[in-house]
């Protein structure tokens, strides 16, 4: 499936890039729960590759709203469960599979943490009070914030852009009242956010790393004048509109 995933990526977007400072700082033991904004119904595909790049040794979760799973049934295959979080039927739901999945040491939980589409530049985020519960389940879990951010940069693709935000310990956060607990997860994701909006805000590539590639240029009948061009030229040809400048 993971293939099947790279393959749909690489066809629509143009790259995921993660940002240089914002490689996660992997724990050395216990579970992990990586919580985001949720910017965009490409957050789903960008957990897949992410958590195949960065936490490869993990067995990786995601809730996924269950109307959703109905309609994508192949996110069932990799680890998405269903859920229902506006209801307390379903808030109790996620919990309880929550516990079981942060019981085993090589487990991953990857949650949207807002539980809703929104903007990136939103703020408060307004974050759901149930990551701030996590902890509690599973106090010797390390907790990563995660930025996720979408632009259109000079190819026809979207880029997608990622950054991990500073990891906080489980056992240090279980100890403060839910609220507080809830202000300091969102600030560190707010924080985090900011600041990989600033480097996509530069459009600079080389505040980034590429993590996978898509298919540059226009494709069709500009493309294939621009590669006979270059042949006659005897320049290489570069699909990219980068490789276009003179």
């Amino acid at each position: 499936m993971l293939s099947y995933f790279r393959r749909y990526f690489t066809q629509h977007m143009n790259a995921l890039r993660i940002a240089s400072w914002g490689s996660p700082a992997m724990p050395q033991q216990g579970p992990v729960v990586v919580y985001s904004n949720h910017p965009a119904w490409w957050d789903a595909a960008v957990y897949i590759l992410a958590a195949d790049r960065f936490l490869p040794d993990y067995e990786s979760y995601a809730p996924i709203d269950a109307a959703m799973l109905q309609q994508y049934g192949v996110f069932s295959r990799i680890g998405a469960f269903g859920v229902d979080l506006d209801t307390p039927r379903g808030a109790a739901a996620f919990l309880k599979a929550s516990k079981d999945i942060l019981s085993s040491h090589r487990r991953a939980l990857w949650i949207t943490a807002q539980g809703r589409f929104s903007d990136v530049r939103e703020r408060p985020l307004g974050l759901r009070p149930g990551v701030a519960r996590l902890v509690e389940l599973a106090p010797d879990c390390t907790i990563v914030p995660l930025a996720i951010e979408y632009a259109f940069w000079a190819e026809r693709g979207a880029e997608a852009f990622i950054a991990f935000g500073p990891p906080m310990q489980g056992r240090d956060l279980v100890g403060q009242p839910r609220t507080a607990r809830l202000e300091r997860l969102e600030s560190t994701l707010a924080e985090t956010l900011d600041r990989l909006s600033a480097d996509v805000e530069s459009r600079d590539p080389d505040r980034f790393r590429i993590v996978l590639e898509g298919r540059s240029g226009i494709g069709g009948i500009y493309d294939g004048w621009r590669r006979v061009a270059a042949a006659l030229t005897g320049r290489r040809f570069d699909p990219s509109h980068e490789g276009h400048r003179p």
